[in-house]
């Protein structure tokens, strides 16, 4: 996807006047990359971030340059949750744009509350080393229970879906995602209710077995960060929702009528006809509220679902 995306951006810059059809597939490339990106952070960038955070807590001594690691790694996480955020709101009908005070507010809340978690899980790996995987066994397990029990219905076979499942349990043991309509609100409680459930429990394991950590880690410095860190990003994700959220009615046009989603693999006929994400205009349907209209997205059948 990456390499089809530089193709057709650099197909899309030769041209002095660039044809809706191409600007749409590069829009229809840049979802997908998106997507995928965020993928890549949370099954990667996010674990290794835990890792390292553990063994600093562990050694109780971090280089300058080690902070700064762990700084820039935070900001991509949060980078790609903006990112991913912005993709879908070109999935809008109004095709309503992020502003800068939007984004800054999504960004900083989205970093806010990740750092108390990423911190939390960071001490229970460096006092319990062994059973970190048990921890995040158990919770993912539940977490694929819960996503399972949405009727997820993104990918076109029951393996695919299977994985995405499996991968969406993995970015919800940090931090929230949405994947099915209706009742947006309140299972974005129930998620966030149940990390805090388990952070607080984690927290009180640090309590007791804190002296177990290097002199040099102050517990009481770590649990005040952390503390204000989350109830300064959920004040800001709540002032978010209420005022720079969008709403929508999801109206069918004629570009929704024709939508197709896959490869660029048009005959001449049809080359007038605009390309359309359908899982990332579905996502979208998810997370923005609205009045959802049927006609809108293709059958899971007439669609090429490669991601």
């Amino acid at each position: 996807r990456c390499l089809q995306g530089l193709w057709q951006g650099l197909l899309v810059w030769q041209q002095a006047t660039p044809s809706e059809f191409d600007l749409a597939y590069s829009d229809f490339l840049s979802l997908d990359i998106s997507m995928l990106r965020l993928f890549e952070t949370f099954l990667e960038t996010t674990p290794q971030l835990t890792l390292v955070l553990a063994i600093i807590l562990q050694s109780g001594q971090a280089e300058y340059y080690q902070w700064l690691g762990v700084g820039t790694s935070f900001v991509s996480i949060s980078w790609a949750l903006l990112d991913y955020h912005r993709a879908l709101r070109t999935c809008l009908p109004a095709k309503s744009r992020l502003g800068w005070t939007a984004a800054a507010i999504y960004f900083l809340w989205n970093l806010l509350l990740l750092c108390p978690r990423l911190l939390a899980v960071a001490l229970f790996s460096a006092l319990f080393p062994q059973y970190i995987a048990l921890h995040f066994l158990g919770l993912w397990l539940v977490l694929l229970l819960w996503v399972w029990l949405q009727r997820t219905d993104f990918m076109p076979g029951p393996a695919s879906e299977w994985l995405y499942r499996a991968t969406v349990a993995t970015i919800l043991y940090f931090s929230w995602f949405n994947v099915s309509d209706g009742h947006t609100r309140g299972r974005a409680t129930i998620h966030l209710v149940f990390l805090l459930s388990d952070s607080i429990l984690l927290v009180v394991t640090w309590v007791i077995y804190g002296p177990w950590l290097p002199t040099e880690v102050s517990l009481h410095m770590w649990l005040a960060v952390g503390g204000i860190s989350f109830l300064v990003g959920l004040a800001l994700r709540l002032g978010y929702y209420h005022w720079l959220h969008p709403s929508c009615r999801w109206e069918p046009d004629p570009v929704d009528r024709t939508r197709v989603d896959g490869p660029r693999s048009l005959s001449p006929c049809q080359s007038h006809q605009l390309l359309g994400n359908r899982r990332m205009t579905h996502l979208a349907q998810n997370f923005f509220p609205k009045a959802k209209d049927k006609g809108v997205l293709p059958g899971k059948g007439k669609v090429n679902g490669v991601l």
